[in-house]
């Protein structure tokens, strides 16, 4: 006998407009040509990247870029530095701007800062692409930071611009920018955090109350996915972060449990469906 577990996907759930953008763009053209390089995964979740790859797409790194000549390029949604255009010039690269119009209009207000010389602090993940790209419109000088704790290593200016990763927390965001200004500094702050990321939280937060349990469904490299996540343990603590659906453990369940799905803004629907799908088998 079955457990009999209902599932319900959360609508509001899944990839970001600009993951859409990106992702159908590379659909079109490998449906037309049949390859297609990306600088970069196109998302944060190996089973998409995965699909995309069996189609043609072909992941490659800046270093393997250095070596392509007269080749078409996809930049994903996260952006990219100056230097990357720079080489595409050089190197004769047809670029393929995926770019998030959100992630643009960053790049573009903290290039304007760094033309006026301000000192600018991004709020964000070390390594990540976006946030390389970020540090790129500022020749490499803005300084990066994850946490107040990161800070309080550092010499800082007493007058600083301050921007951040578009999806990060706002909350956090906000708590940064009032403890820097206690704290004696002048903060020239910027909310840079794209409001269909932030808007989940809310939507989340009412969402997962209504279950029993809740999976959540995200790449692991997703930093988006790890901050959603946070959310959902914090208004449910039966909640379960999975990668693939090999990762669902049945005794995590009772007889007729009501088990909401969740994901970041770059898993896919059909992942989240899938996961439905062995719920409602078990």
């Amino acid at each position: 006998m079955g457990l009999n577990i209902s599932a319900k996907i959360d609508k509001s759930s899944g990839f970001c407009f600009g993951v859409v953008y990106a992702i159908e763009m590379a659909e079109d053209i490998l449906e037309r040509e049949g390859s297609l390089y990306c600088l970069g995964d196109i998302v944060h979740n190996d089973e998409e990247v995965e699909r995309l790859t069996k189609k043609g797409l072909k992941i490659i790194d800046h270093q393997q870029l250095e070596s392509l000549q007269d080749e078409k390029i996809l930049i994903r949604a996260h952006g990219e530095a100056p230097s990357t255009y720079q080489l595409a010039l050089k190197n004769n690269l047809t670029l393929i701007d995926a770019s998030c119009p959100v992630v643009l209009k960053l790049q573009n207000r903290i290039k304007t800062s760094h033309e006026e010389d301000e000192q600018i602090l991004i709020f964000g993940k070390h390594g990540h692409a976006e946030v390389i790209g970020l540090r790129g419109q500022t020749d490499g000088k803005a300084i990066v930071f994850q946490d107040l704790a990161e800070l309080d290593q550092m010499e800082l200016p007493k007058k600083f611009t301050l921007y951040s990763q578009t999806t990060k927390s706002t909350e956090k965001f906000y708590h940064i920018k009032n403890e820097l200004i206690n704290r004696g500094f002048e903060v020239k702050a910027n909310d840079t955090i794209c409001r269909q990321v932030s808007n989940r939280y809310i939507e989340l937060e009412h969402f997962v109350a209504n279950y029993d349990k809740i999976i959540f469904v995200s790449g692991k490299k997703s930093s988006n996915g790890k901050v959603l996540y946070d959310v959902c343990k914090k208004y449910n603590e039966q909640s379960y972060f999975v990668s693939s659906i090999e990762e669902i453990d049945h005794g995590w369940f009772n007889q007729n449990d009501k088990v909401g799905i969740c994901g970041a803004t770059s898993t896919p629907m059909w992942l989240m469906e899938n996961a439905k799908n062995a719920l409602e088998a078990f």
